[in-house]
C-alpha cells in the first residue's frame, strides 16, 4: 500500500514554483498531453496607479503586464486560460491589460465566472475566444470618475474620449457593434440607481458580446484544439 506523500518542513517554507504562483498571482501552469496551459485569474478590483484598500481583493496591473509579456515569449507555455471574476476598477489599467491579452499570438481563452463588470468587459472579450457560464453577470455603464472633478467642458470631453476608447475596443474584439454596446451603456430602465445594463451569460452571447456559453471544460477543449492546430502549422 502506497503511503501518502508528506510535506516536509522545507517545502512548507519554500513551496514549489507552481504553488508559489498560485499564492502570489492566482496562477498555475499545467502540463497536459495537449500542451502546457497557463491559468491566470483576474479577480476583485483592477488596481491602477492608486493602491486599493488593504482589505480589498485586487488584480495589480504592474504584476499582470510583465507576466503576460513573459507568457508570450515563453517556450514552456502553449496557451493561456483567463478566469474572470472582477468588479472592474481603474479604466486605463484594465485597458492596458486587455490590449496586451489581445496582442498575444498564443491561443487565449477567457471564462467569465461570477461577474466581469465595468472595465472587466474589455478584459472578457480580449481573449481569442470568450466564454461565460449561464450565471455570469456583466455590468455595462458609462465611465465614472472618483475624486475632484472640474466642472468644465474639457472634463466632459475627456470622459467622452475615454468612453470612445472602451466602446471601440469592445466592438473590435467581439461580435457586438459599437452602437449597440453604447446603447447598453446608456440604458435608463435596467439599473435602479444608475444608467447602464446588467446582462447575464446567455444574453451576453445572444448580443454578440461573448462568443459562447460554457464553463471550464468548454474553454479547455477549445484551447487544446487551437494549440494542436498551431503545432500542425509549424510542422
Amino acid at each position: 500500500m502506497t503511503e501518502p506523500t508528506k510535506t516536509t518542513d522545507t517545502e512548507k517554507e519554500n513551496p514549489p514554483e507552481n504553488a508559489q504562483s498560485i499564492l502570489d498571482f492566482g496562477a498555475a501552469l499545467t502540463r497536459t498531453p495537449h500542451g502546457a496551459v497557463y491559468c491566470l485569474t483576474i479577480i476583485g478590483q483592477i488596481e491602477g496607479h492608486t493602491a486599493a484598500a488593504s482589505n480589498a481583493k485586487t488584480t495589480k496591473y504592474e504584476h499582470v503586464l510583465p507576466l503576460l509579456a513573459k507568457l508570450e515569449e515563453s517556450g514552456d507555455v502553449d496557451g493561456v486560460l483567463f478566469l474572470l471574476n472582477t468588479v472592474g476598477g481603474d479604466v486605463e489599467a484594465g485597458l492596458a491589460i486587455a490590449e496586451l491579452i489581445a496582442g498575444m499570438t498564443k491561443p487565449t481563452v477567457s471564462i467569465v465566472l461570477g461577474g466581469s463588470h465595468s472595465i472587466g468587459v474589455p478584459l472578457a472579450v480580449a481573449a481569442r475566444r470568450s466564454f461565460a457560464v449561464p450565471s455570469a453577470a456583466m455590468t455595462i455603464h458609462p465611465v465614472r470618475m472618483s475624486g475632484t472633478v472640474i466642472a468644465a467642458p474639457q472634463t466632459y470631453h475627456y470622459f467622452e474620449r475615454l468612453q470612445e476608447r472602451i466602446v471601440a475596443f469592445v466592438a473590435g474584439h467581439s461580435g457586438i457593434s459599437g452602437e449597440d454596446f453604447q446603447d447598453l451603456m446608456l440604458k435608463k430602465d435596467d439599473m435602479a440607481a444608475d444608467v447602464g445594463s446588467v446582462i447575464y451569460g446567455e444574453e451576453a452571447v445572444s448580443l454578440g458580446l461573448i462568443d459562447q456559453v460554457g464553463g471550464l471544460s468548454d474553454g479547455l477543449q477549445w484551447l487544446y484544439r487551437q494549440i494542436e492546430e498551431q503545432r500542425a502549422k509549424k510542422t
